[in-house]
Parts: structure tokens; sequence; C-alpha cells
């Protein structure tokens, strides 16, 4: 069993087959994944709510890995891009070909075009690649030779980003931040993780992804999210956090009103609200509770609230203002 799902299931029983189905892509994934129960959680969620996803971390981690296998266990058409300073919007979107035996142009789509996105180092393609993702990434289309085109369902861009190397790297701007639902700094593995993975990969016989699910189980399991129950003091909850990055003040956190240049979006109410539904699916419950929204918050908010030059000065980052934020808002 999974550290991720528990296997009380939901009454529910549309919330059950969905949950069963992602127990199964949860436990095929992790025959090739050892550890990383985080990275695998915040993958299964934003599959679930149709969040995108940003992964920060050194390389070697396995975040290219889990994102290719979970394709393949749910029999999704997964598409990698190395992101570079010299790659062009086309080469992302796709472009015209001019056919001088029939003498008429053939519209070739780019990777764009696949269930699953892997924006590889997405920091080191230049602006006018990043913004081309922003129309994909918010309306689920791309214009294409004057053409609007549908992206495939489902569709999800999980990119990637080494937090250390700045060399030949451009910053995510605020409003492409803004588009990914989830943010997950993926760690080294401890001790026996890390034996575990020596052990398996010193074979040439390793394990390999089978599909436990389809596409279509995906989109079910997405309509059967509506079901779980979200009572309107989680709702309030929700609103509480999201504007005490706001206004630190109003939530008794005086000293943090200089520590935040900019507070979470209301896009970023949608998407823990919608997170922490799918997190209450996963532990086999059909409804969400507070704990829910505090398990899922970090995730949320760790790239929405940007740290003011005090903040950097005294050694905060996003990652302790959310938590003092946490920490301070009533439960209910």
């Amino acid at each position: 069993m999974s550290e991720i799902l528990v296997s009380e299931a939901p009454q529910n029983p549309a919330l059950a087959d969905s949950a069963e189905r992602l127990h199964a892509v949860v436990a095929e994934v992790e025959r090739v994944i050892v550890g990383q129960a985080d990275l695998l959680r915040g993958l299964i969620i934003g599959l679930l709510a149709d969040g995108h996803v940003l992964l920060e971390g050194l390389p070697g981690l396995a975040k290219s890995l889990a994102v290719e296998s979970l394709a393949k266990a749910v029999g999704g058409v997964c598409h990698r891009i190395q992101f570079t300073p010299d790659l062009l919007p086309s080469d992302l979107m796709g472009t015209q070909v001019y056919n001088p035996k029939d003498g008429d142009w053939t519209v070739h789509e780019g990777p764009i075009f696949g269930n699953f996105v892997l924006a590889d180092e997405i920091n080191r393609a230049p602006a006018k690649v990043q913004s081309a993702l922003l129309e994909a990434m918010q309306e689920r289309q791309v214009t294409l030779a004057g053409e609007t085109r549908r992206l495939p369902e489902p569709f999800l861009v999980l990119a990637t980003q080494n937090p250390v190397e700045q060399e030949g790297t451009y910053p995510l701007p605020e409003a492409q931040l803004d588009r990914f639902m989830l943010k997950i700094v993926v760690d080294y593995p401890n001790r026996e993780e890390e034996r575990q993975i020596i052990e398996r990969m010193r074979s040439t016989a390793r394990p390999s992804v089978q599909q436990v699910a389809s596409p279509e189980d995906v989109l079910a399991a997405r309509r059967a999210l509506d079901e779980v129950f979200v009572d309107e003091k989680i709702n309030a909850y929700v609103v509480d956090l999201v504007f005490a990055t706001r206004d630190p003040a109003s939530a008794g956190l005086s000293e943090l009103r200089d520590h935040i240049d900019y507070g979470a979006s209301p896009r970023a109410s949608i998407a823990l609200t919608r997170a922490s539904a799918a997190n209450a699916l996963l532990e086999g419950r059909s409804f969400v509770t507070p704990m829910d929204v505090k398990a899922i918050a970090h995730d949320v908010l760790r790239h929405r609230v940007v740290p003011s030059f005090e903040a950097e000065a005294a050694g905060l980052r996003a990652e302790d203002l959310v938590q003092r934020i946490l920490d301070t808002v009533p439960v209910p």
C-alpha cells in the first residue's frame, strides 16, 4: 500500500472507483521510483485537480523519470522538451511546412500537443518561449497558422527547474508562475532509499512501468472530484489564508507586513480548494478537512508569495512566510 493512499475508500461509488484507479497508478510508478512520496503525491494531485506542476530540484532526483512513468501508467502521450536559450516558440507550438511537390503548406503540430508535456529546465528558455506557454497552460489551446487548435485532454504541463545553477537561465515571471497549480520541491532521498536505488539500478533487468489506467479514467476521476464535499467553513479558511498573504496585518501578523511584496492571487484560492479536495479523495474521504488544506498549502502558495528585500535580509524564504501564516490563521 502506498504512503499516499489509504485503504479506506470513499462511500460514493464514483469516488471509490477513482481512488482505486489512482492507487493503482501510484503503485505502478513506485515500481520504478524509490521514495519521493511528496513528488508522486504532487503529480497525482495535479493530474486529478487538472493543474500544472512545477518541479524544483537538483539534477538526478528522478523528476523527469517520475513524469514519464506517470504518463506510461495512465496511457497518455508524453512529449519531453529540453528548454535551451536558442529555443523558438515554433519549436514548441509547431509551424507550417511548405511542400514543393504539392505546392501547398502543411501544418506540423509541435510537442505541446500531448497529454503530458515535460518542460525540462524551463528556466533556460527565453521569455518569448515561456510566454508562448501561457495560452496553452491557461486556455488549453494554441493559435497555429492563424487557426485555434484545442489541446488533447487531459493536458498537463510538468516543468522542471534547477534551483542552483543560474548561468544562462531566465527567471519565470510571476504571471507564468501563477499558472502552475503546484510547485513541488524535490529533495535528496534518505539513506535507505538511496540504498534501494543502487540495488535496483545495478542490474540491466530494471523494472518498467505498465499501463494500468487510461486518459478516460483520468477524466472520470476529475468528474468524480466534483462530488467531494467542501464545507463553507473550509472555503472561508482558504480565503483567510490567501488574504493573509496579501495583508498579513489583518491576520494578526503585523511583523510580516514589510516582508511580503506580493501575495497570492484569486487563482491561488481556486487551486488550494481543488487541490485540497483532491488530497481528501486520495486520503479516502468524500469531504475536505482543514488538514487537507494544510497538507497542500505549501505546494500551492510557495511560488505565489514573493518575499521582500527585508525578508531576504532576515533570511526568510517564501516557505517560512507561508508556515507563519498557517501557524497563525485560526483553523475552523
